[in-house]
This record gives C-alpha cells, structure tokens and sequence, in this order.
C-alpha cells in the first residue's frame, strides 16, 4: 500500500500549491551526514578550521522522496497566513517579557567573540512585520524574527511541515554528496560569492562584497542542483528536530543505514542544560570564517523553539 500513501501525499502537495506554487521534488536516495570540520582559511591557514563535535559522526542515511519550498517563506506569503488567520507571532505576544526580539547590532569596534551579547540585542516592539520597530512593507525578503512555534503554524496551515535536519541537509547537498559547500567544495568558485554570508571583520564591520549587509531578498543567488534557494546563508532555517549534540554518534554505533531519522525524542545543550532546543540548519548573513562557519551543509545549529532572531526563517516540505 505504500504505492497509496505516496499518491496521497502527492495529491495533497498539489492540492497546496496555491499557498505556496513553487517546490521541488527531492528524490530518494542515501548519502553521508555531517561533517568533521572546515578547510583552511584566511584566518586560520595552518587549522583544519573550527571543530564541530556535534557534526560527528558522519553516517550514512537514506531518505524517501519529498517536495520542499524551492525558497523561505517571504514576508508577503507569510503576511497571507497572517490574513487568513489572525495568528500573533511569539514576537507579538511574548508574556513573560514586552513583545520584542533580539536585534544584531554591530559594535563600534573589535569585541570578544566569546559574548555573543556583544552584538545581540533584545529590542522592544520588532518582529516579521516591524524588522526595525518600523511598520514595513511585506516583500520579497525571508521573513524573519519566526519562532519554532510560528514556522510548524504556518507550516500545518498551508497542509505541509518543517523538514526533518536529515531531509534538509540531503536537500542542501542537491546531489552533491560529501561536499562542503551546497555547490561544491570551493567557497567562492570563480571568485564568485555563492551565498548571503558575512565578510570583512566579524562582527562590527561586513565589507559586504557578496552586495548585502543584512537580509537578501529570496533567490538571490544560483539555485543548487535540486532547484533549491539560500539552503546556505540569508537565514538560518528551523527544523523539526530536538537538539542532541551526541545524535550522531548514537545513530552510528550498529553500523546500518539509518532510514529516514526524525531526530532524538528529547533535547539537551551542554552549554545550557535545562533549556530545550531545536536544530536550525543552513547558517545565516552573519556567519563568516571568524566566527561562525556553520556555513558548511554538514554543520548544525540550534536555539530555542521561543526564540525568534532577525536572522532566523523557515521554509516547508510535503513528504510522507
């Protein structure tokens, strides 16, 4: 009957299309997950890069076929969800604190990168349609300032879901198996930026040569080789996933393949126990070689489901 099911789901994916008309068919198939750890570069030219333990092991892992938004979600299709629902953002209603969220602000001068608060700040009255406190006009742009909570929202409204980490890395790589990048394994091939990242000095000075100091409007940049928009940089992307860092690591201990994995059942952060995360993957505008190199497709991210940031969005996935 499995014959039935994919139909089903197939006749369901097109049945939403008019919520959000552009997807791609990811194929099924089986490839390696994770990474060990960056090339060298500029900053460090004698290291392998920054260590990633939570990327390792790297293991294989097959996946069934699914169709996934060939962009994130913009600021005017997430403004029709709004229309038709009513729905307040975590940002618009948070209840423990004032509606806000947490801004990146460059510093004056050279900080420590060990305290992120140094360039992170809570700002009262933002969120997707106030990105500078501001009533903005919905666009083109990856909306932002998205809670775990408000991306599986929209997700179930429009009749899909987030992506499982595996199905969005396997996406990411578009074909491209034990790669480094979404497009290969040069940063810059031709010398060309192929994704919105951070350049200059991390974090008070983007000399911005890829053309944008913050966001970039969705497709911005050459699609990878399964059609699919920004799955490295711009913003980082919501999951379904809980976040374990030694995840891997179990799923490689019997040796097999492992098919088609949703994550661990519950969540724990060494460096903040007790505080629930989810994974984000594909990096954002603020990752660079200084400081952040979560750029990588095999690399891993993660935050709070409540939390909400000027450089976190999602995309959707219809698959069984």
């Amino acid at each position: 009957m499995k014959w039935l099911a994919v139909a089903l789901w197939i006749a369901v994916a097109c049945m939403n299309l008019s919520k959000h008309p552009k997807m791609a068919h990811i194929p099924s198939g089986i490839f390696w997950m994770g990474c060990v750890a960056g090339p060298p570069t500029s900053q460090s030219p004698n290291q392998s890069g920054l260590q990633m333990p939570d990327c390792q092991s790297v293991h294989q892992v097959k996946l069934d076929s699914f169709w996934m938004d060939q962009t994130l979600v913009t600021q005017e299709q997430f403004e029709r969800f709004i229309q038709e629902t009513g729905y307040l953002t975590v940002a618009e209603r948070r209840t423990e604190f004032e509606p806000g969220a947490v801004v990146f602000t460059p510093p004056l001068g050279p900080v420590s990168l060990e305290n992120a608060a140094n360039w992170w700040k809570f700002q009262p009255g933002v969120n997707w349609r106030r990105l500078s406190g501001k009533m903005t006009k919905p666009s083109r742009m990856p909306v932002v300032y998205i809670a775990w909570d408000d991306a599986d929202r929209y997700c179930r409204w429009a009749g899909k879901r987030l992506p499982t980490e595996a199905e969005f890395e396997y996406a990411a790589r578009g074909g491209l198996d034990r790669n480094l990048y979404s497009w290969g394994n040069e940063l810059k091939p031709k010398g060309r930026w192929m994704a919105n990242l951070f350049q200059g000095h991390f974090p008070e000075q983007n000399s911005k040569e890829d053309g944008f100091d913050q966001l970039s409007p969705v497709a911005s940049y050459p699609p990878n080789g399964y059609g699919l928009y920004d799955m490295t940089g711009n913003v980082w992307e919501w999951t379904s996933d809980w976040y374990r860092p030694d995840f891997y690591q179990s799923l490689t201990s019997s040796e097999k393949v492992t098919t088609n994995p949703k994550g661990p059942d519950d969540s724990f952060d060494p460096l903040e126990p007790g505080v629930p995360k989810r994974v984000q993957r594909g990096g954002s505008f603020l990752c660079s070689e200084q400081y952040c190199r979560r750029y990588l497709v095999g690399a891993r991210g993660r935050a709070e489901p409540k939390s909400g940031a000027s450089h976190t969005g999602f995309r959707c996935v219809v698959g069984p």
